[in-house]
């Protein structure tokens, strides 16, 4: 099975092994992630302003892309399904969005948001199956009690991301049950670690990420997962905790026996 594959720029950078064991694991579970030719920055956060279409207009591409090869279309960093899945959102429910964002783009055939967004863990539950995950699992990580981090990207807003409860997701628990481990649940697992005001507010994020850390280590865990990239940044950058920050697709391939030491 093929899905299209948005990569997005930090995982094509600073973090090209994030982006390396995502392709390895899907293809070791059946699944081919088909990267998207040409594809350009989603812009990494979603504008609200409605009548801002210019930064929106390579989701749009991405998106339609996907809808000619008949695939979903599939991203591993929260940030970028954030924005592919408000953009394909506008693109169905804001006529005169699309309308706008079509006429720039010039498609012999409209986009009006037919193509299906996941993110990879969307991709492991609903397509593959944690319980495949379990049968290919080769290194079980039973000694492992670890603490799921969703941020503010993965789950919000809820009406459009519809990826899970938001006040109380459970797929990143799953996920970790799946590879043998132990889910640690603890109260600030989908609380902000202070995002993109590492720019400019360094104390912010310190003290935010902080709150993130000492409450999954003071619930048990012994190593904190993510699926944002800016997510894991702030939170190995910011506050002592001596609590590691990994991966969703760093553990996944050291429990299919793909890791390399």
């Amino acid at each position: 099975m093929k899905v299209s594959y948005f990569p997005g720029c930090t995982l094509k950078n600073k973090a090209k092994d994030l982006d390396k064991y995502a392709r390895l694991c899907a293809l070791k579970l059946g699944v081919e992630l088909e990267e998207i030719e040409n594809w350009q920055c989603c812009g990494g956060a979603f504008s609200m302003g409605e009548d801002e279409i210019a930064s929106k207009l390579s989701s749009v591409r991405a998106l339609q892309y996907a809808k000619e090869k008949d695939q979903y279309l599939v991203s591993v960093c929260s940030a970028c399904h954030n924005v592919l899945k408000q953009t394909n959102y506008q693109m169905q429910n804001n006529s005169d969005f699309a309308f706008k964002a079509n006429n720039y783009l010039a498609f012999d055939n409209p986009y009006n948001g037919e193509t299906k967004v996941i993110h990879y863990l969307e991709l492991l539950r609903d397509v593959i199956g944690f319980d495949k995950i379990k049968e290919n699992t080769v290194n079980p990580l039973k000694d492992k009690k670890i603490a799921a981090y969703y941020g503010c990207l993965l789950l919000r807003p809820s009406k459009v991301l519809a990826m899970d409860d938001a006040e109380n997701p459970s797929i990143m628990e799953d996920f970790i049950k799946a590879i043998g481990a132990t889910p640690v649940v603890y109260p600030y697992r989908n609380e902000c670690c202070g995002g993109y005001a590492t720019l400019e507010d360094k104390n912010l994020v310190n003290k935010k990420s902080g709150l993130v850390k000492n409450s999954a280590k003071n619930n048990g865990a012994d190593l904190i997962i993510t699926a944002c990239p800016l997510c894991k940044y702030n939170l190995e950058k910011n506050n002592n905790t001596d609590i590691p920050v990994v991966y969703i697709t760093e553990l996944l391939a050291e429990a299919l026996g793909l890791k390399e030491e």
